[in-house]
């Protein structure tokens, strides 16, 4: 049975998609999404799942979280493994709301919204739903954590008075 899991969560990761442009100079980072990340998470419990799915009709687990960042102005590649690589890393102690946690050598995410648990689209047959981190199957397959602020283009430069 593990290894149908494995099997089955391993397509929440097999979408491949090119990440939009992340960083040029017009854009800095803004503190905390993450409580807008979890409202924003906690609508989608009970949609269905898809894998590929990307939207309310019906989500994988990085489409989930792509999804839902988006929806803060962060764009984000639809592949739990890339999006690993985005952001800073979050030991498990210092876990935040909104922080995106992963899974199965980065082949499951979700988002961390407080007190041990996290909002995932998990696999076919299934809900988005919300699990504890100390449940065996993600306690014996935790990998880690980022933490992804929202992106807003900054103000243009003012001239220099003459």
């Amino acid at each position: 049975m593990g290894l149908g899991v494995s099997l089955v969560l391993a397509g929440c990761a097999a979408v491949t998609e090119r990440p939009g442009d992340l960083g040029t100079p017009e854009i800095a980072t803004t503190p905390r999404t993450g409580p807008n990340v979890v409202q924003i998470a906690r609508k989608h419990v009970g949609a269905p799942y898809r894998w590929g799915g990307s939207s309310p009709s019906g989500f994988d687990c990085s489409g989930l979280v792509r999804y839902v960042y988006a929806q803060v102005g962060v764009e984000l590649p639809h592949n739990a493994a890339k999006q690993y690589a985005l952001g800073t890393p979050v030991a498990r102690e210092d876990l935040q709301p909104g922080d995106i946690v992963f899974f199965d050598r980065l082949r499951h995410n979700g988002i961390y919204i407080g007190e041990g648990r996290f909002i995932h689209a998990r696999q076919t047959g299934k809900r988005v739903a919300i699990a504890g981190l100390d449940e065996a199957w993600y306690a014996e397959r935790w990998v880690g954590a980022r933490r992804v602020e929202a992106l807003q283009p900054v103000p243009p430069l003012q001239p220099l008075p003459p």
